[in-house]
C-alpha cells in the first residue's frame, strides 16, 4: 500500500469526510487485487460495506437534485441483443470490473429508463434520478454551480457501492457545445459536467439516457464506458412483447377473455407496431375501456387502433386479412352462422 494512501486516509478520517475516505479504501483493494492479494482486498470491500463509521453528508440519498425511485418487481421483456447487453452490464457491476459509466441511447419509449431500474432490482441497488429542472438555472452561471453541487451531493452518499444516478435525457443538459444553435450558458453546463464526470466516485454506477444522441457533445458520449442501443427492434421483437404485456394485463382484468392467438393475429395486421413504452398504453387503453360485461371488447378496439380506416362490418376484408370464420364472429360480435352466410353470400356475387 502506498505511503501516500494511508496519509488520505488519516486525513479524511480527521476531517470526517466519510465519502473520500471509503473513495480512497475502495482504491487500496483494487490495488491488493490487482497485486493478487484477492482475499485481503475482498475482506477491504467486506468491511466499507457494513461500515458506518461517521456521520454522512447524505446517508438516506436525499438531495434537492435527484429522487429515489421505486424499482419493479417483475422483468422487463427486450429483444436478445439487447437484454445480452443488459446482463453485461450487471456481471461488470457484479463483478466490479472497472467500468461505471452507462449510455443508453435510442427513440422514445424503447425501455431506456425501465432497464435502467431493472438494474437496480438485479444488483440491489438504489436508483436516484436526476431533476434536471432543479439543475437548470436561467441565472448565468448558475447551471454549472448546481452540477457541481448535484456532483457532490453523488460523491457524498454514504454507500456509493449500492447506488445508481440515472441522468433520463441528458441532453437536456449536454447537447453539442459547438451547436451555433445553442445558447453559451448550457456550453458552460456541459464542461462542467464533463469535468464533474472524471472526478465522479468510482464506486457509483451512472446511467444516462438520450432520445438524441448525434447531437451529445463527442466529448461526453467518450465518457462513458459502453452506450447501448435501444432502437434494435425487429417486428417480431415487438409481437413477443405485445404478448407479454398483454398476458400481465388479462391476469389484472379478469373480466377480460383470453384469446391470445386472436390477439397475436389483430397485432399483425398493424404494419408498423409502436415501440414498447407506446405499445403498453395502447394495449392498456383497450383493455381498460372495455366493457366488462364483453369479455372480448378489447379486441375489437384494438382492431380499431391497428386499423382505424377498418370497420368491423366488412367481414369480407376481414376474411381477406386472414382472420377465420370464429375469429371475425368474436370480432364483428355477431353468430359465426352469420359471418359465414354472409362470406358465401359474397363469394356467390
Amino acid at each position: 500500500m502506498k505511503k501516500r494512501s494511508v496519509i488520505n486516509l488519516i486525513r479524511y478520517h480527521a476531517e470526517n469526510n466519510d465519502a473520500a475516505f471509503r473513495n480512497e479504501a475502495y482504491d487500496i483493494a483494487r490495488d491488493f487485487d490487482a497485486a493478487g492479494d484477492h482475499q485481503l482486498a475482498e475482506y477491504i470491500m467486506a468491511l466499507m460495506s457494513d461500515a458506518n463509521a461517521f456521520v454522512p453528508q447524505s446517508a438516506d440519498g436525499s438531495s434537492e437534485f435527484f429522487r429515489k425511485l421505486d424499482l419493479p418487481t417483475t422483468p422487463l421483456p427486450l429483444p436478445e441483443g439487447i437484454s445480452d447487453d443488459i446482463n453485461g452490464i450487471v456481471n461488470a457491476i457484479g463483478h466490479n470490473a472497472g467500468v461505471n459509466k452507462f449510455l443508453f441511447q435510442g427513440p422514445p419509449g424503447t425501455g431506456k429508463t425501465e432497464a435502467a431500474k431493472q438494474i437496480g432490482r438485479i444488483v440491489g441497488r438504489d436508483v436516484y434520478a436526476v431533476d434536471f429542472s432543479s439543475v437548470i438555472d436561467s441565472k448565468l452561471g448558475q447551471t454549472a454551480k448546481n452540477i457541481r453541487s448535484l456532483f457532490a451531493d453523488i460523491n457524498s452518499l454514504v454507500h456509493p457501492e449500492k447506488a445508481i444516478v440515472l441522468f433520463d435525457e441528458i441532453d437536456a443538459l449536454a447537447l453539442d457545445r459547438i451547436n451555433r444553435h445553442d445558447v453559451r450558458e448550457m456550453g458552460r453546463a456541459t464542461s462542467a459536467l464533463l469535468k464533474e464526470l472524471d472526478s465522479m466516485s468510482s464506486q457509483v454506477v451512472l446511467i444516462a439516457t438520450t432520445n438524441l444522441y448525434g447531437s451529445l457533445d463527442k466529448a461526453l458520449t467518450r465518457r462513458f464506458d459502453t452506450s447501448i442501443d435501444f432502437g434494435r427492434y425487429s417486428k417480431d421483437d415487438l409481437l413477443e412483447i405485445a404478448d407479454v404485456l398483454m398476458g400481465n394485463l388479462l391476469t389484472r382484468f379478469k373480466y377480460a377473455g383470453r384469446d391470445m392467438r386472436l390477439f397475436r393475429k389483430v397485432m399483425s395486421v398493424m404494419p408498423e407496431l409502436p415501440h414498447p413504452g407506446e405499445l403498453q398504453n395502447m394495449l392498456r387503453s383497450a383493455v381498460a375501456f372495455s366493457k366488462p360485461g364483453d369479455e372480448f371488447d378489447y379486441l375489437r378496439r384494438l382492431y380499431l387502433m391497428v386499423c382505424p380506416s377498418a370497420s368491423l362490418d366488412n367481414l369480407q376484408s376481414l376474411r381477406t386479412q386472414g382472420f377465420t370464420i370464429r375469429e371475425i364472429a368474436t370480432l364483428a360480435g355477431v353468430p359465426r352462422s352469420t359471418v359465414a352466410r354472409e362470406l358465401k353470400g359474397a363469394c356467390n356475387e
